[in-house]
């Protein structure tokens, strides 16, 4: 027997008819591009986070850009950033050509730390950027009140916490914007790219609208240097059947994730702890050690397959060789990137493979 980290096909499965139906209706329908699945979606996903507006568009990283654009955030500004997140976060600040600035974590949620922040605003700061890695709330209530007592816009990645809640909110509704990605990967993943803006600003959400769809907002007039970015009507449908699984599907991963912390209670990893006042949706379940490689040699040799979420931190990256921010120092984000390891979790992850997992992790 051998555990998958992932296995992407389980969904398919599972929702085999209602998936299948979906994708018919769209193709016989004749519209595939903007047109009623995405506008139904939207309207959907948007009550789901507790928003007025959901804009969806072409992929998650589209989401931050766009939602930098529409703000106003360009060349001359400074974005804070987590040190510790998928470098999405920081290509979404370099490609509207504002400057990036790096906050360390928490060593024990690996969300952007609230108490660096401070030191981190000078008079060019322009927004705040906190992740949701992992699916574990970033400390919202600490974040937006630095932000507030400086007036800075927070936006928030919320790209791996689909249903995550900080104090009764679900994640996304919390600052200015939320941005999302629908990578088939995520806790609600399409068969596909996408990726979708949520908030209470109207007019943020017409300035988004307008800019996915080449900067118009009426047949053939363009008013901004918009893009094509736009969330299909087949990716809609599929993501509109699995919406409503979202919260049993993470109920599930939630129970994984429990069998995974009662039996690393003793154990030498470190296991993931859940920040104050937050419900994780689980989107990976990782641990940490200094001897990584070992681990992970050990886990495969039991049938276990493990990925490491990330290697490499941004600022170590060749895509920003040569910059400044490249010789910034950050140990926290080095450190974590040397030592996390993700163990296998998701909804269709049976009680014998869990099981799997845990009689390899106790045989170390």
């Amino acid at each position: 027997m051998s555990v998958p980290f992932l296995d992407l096909d389980a969904s398919y499965r599972e929702l085999r008819g209602e998936l299948d139906a979906a994708v018919s209706g769209v193709m016989s329908s004749g519209r595939y591009i903007l047109g009623s699945e995405v506008e139904r979606f939207e309207s959907e996903y948007a009550d789901y986070i507790g928003v007025q507006h959901c804009v969806s568009v072409a992929s998650g990283l589209d989401a931050l850009i766009l939602t930098l654009r529409a703000m106003g955030v360009g060349p001359g500004d400074e974005v804070i950033v987590p040190s510790n997140t998928f470098i999405a976060t920081w290509l979404a600040v370099t490609q509207v050509g504002a400057t990036i600035v790096p906050v360390e974590p928490r060593d024990d949620t690996y969300n952007l730390d609230p108490e660096l922040l401070t030191g981190a605003i000078t008079s060019r700061t322009k927004a705040i950027v906190p992740v949701h890695l992992y699916g574990q709330p970033a400390q919202m209530d600490e974040i937006v009140a630095v932000a507030d007592a400086h007036h800075l816009t927070v936006i928030e990645d919320a790209a791996q916490a689909h249903g995550a809640r900080h104090l009764g909110r679900r994640v996304g509704s919390i600052g200015a914007a939320g941005a999302w990605s629908f990578y088939p990967g995520k806790n609600l993943g399409a068969m596909g790219d996408g990726g979708a803006v949520t908030t209470d600003d109207a007019g943020l959400a017409d300035r988004l609208r307008e800019l996915r769809n080449y900067g118009s907002s009426e047949k053939y007039v363009h008013r901004s240097q918009g893009v094509n970015s736009r969330l299909d009507e087949i990716q809609a449908a599929i993501l509109r059947v699995k919406l409503a699984r979202l919260d049993e599907w993470n109920a599930r991963r939630a129970q994984v994730a429990d069998r995974y912390l009662e039996a690393l209670r003793d154990s030498p990893l470190t296991a993931p702890t859940v920040g104050v006042d937050s419900e994780p949706v689980w989107h990976l379940f990782v641990v940490r050690t200094e001897h990584r490689s070992r681990l992970q040699s050990r886990l495969a040799e039991r049938g276990v397959q493990t990925l490491i979420h990330y290697p490499t931190p941004p600022h170590r990256q060749g895509a920003y060789r040569g910059s400044a921010v490249a010789s910034a120092t950050l140990p926290v984000a080095d450190r974590l990137h040397a030592e996390v390891l993700s163990l296998p979790i998701g909804p269709h992850l049976d009680d014998a493979s869990v099981g799997l997992v845990i009689s390899a992790l106790s045989d170390l």
